[in-house]
């Protein structure tokens, strides 16, 4: 419903594209935005969009701030029992998710939503570590030159990234900045 829907492709038409990448038809008639977010898997591609586009997940018991609310691989803010009955996304937002899709799932090996919001620059980082992370280096970078070139002194630490047979850390690493550039390039 999201990948098709025109009212989301009005208001935010970054969600209609990443929706869109998400594994095949069958997958995402199956799944759910708010599945997805609950679950945190560090290759999902919702979490970079509620994270990079400043969210709020609303629960039946309160609202979370999207900083707040993913904290580790599989794990979130969610308490037991507590339940997601929605996602608020702030509109008005210009921005691009890029991401280098596994062939066979189609689970990022590293995505990334570059965000310029009324509050400055947001880039979320998914596929790459445990879970979502915001890249700061990357937004103070493009907070000052929303530029491309305002990457290139960029360097991405491949301390904490995942390797695995389909990537190595290194490489994880380097496709941050990648997929970060292409995203700017998408939205400049």
């Amino acid at each position: 419903q999201v990948a098709e829907s025109t009212v989301v492709a009005d208001a935010l038409p970054v969600l209609v594209s990443l929706a869109s990448g998400i594994g095949d038809r069958q997958v995402r008639n199956r799944g759910t935005m708010g599945g997805s977010v609950a679950n945190s898997d560090p290759a999902a591609d919702y979490p970079a969009a509620v994270l990079g586009l400043g969210a709020t997940i609303i629960t039946d018991r309160r609202e979370i701030s999207s900083d707040d609310f993913f904290l580790d691989m599989f794990e979130t803010a969610l308490g037991e029992d507590e339940l997601i009955t929605g996602i608020r996304f702030p509109t008005g937002i210009s921005a691009a998710y890029v991401k280098f899709p596994n062939p066979a799932s189609r689970y990022a090996t590293v995505g990334v939503l570059v965000a310029k919001t009324a509050t400055g620059v947001r880039v979320a980082v998914t596929g790459a570590a445990a879970s979502v992370f915001r890249a700061t280096a990357m937004e103070e970078a493009l907070g000052n030159d929303f530029s491309v070139d305002a990457l290139a002194a960029v360097k991405v630490s491949e301390d904490d990234m995942n390797a695995d047979i389909h990537a190595s850390a290194a490489y994880r690493a380097h496709l941050c900045g990648v997929m970060a550039a292409r995203a700017v390039a998408l939205i400049a």
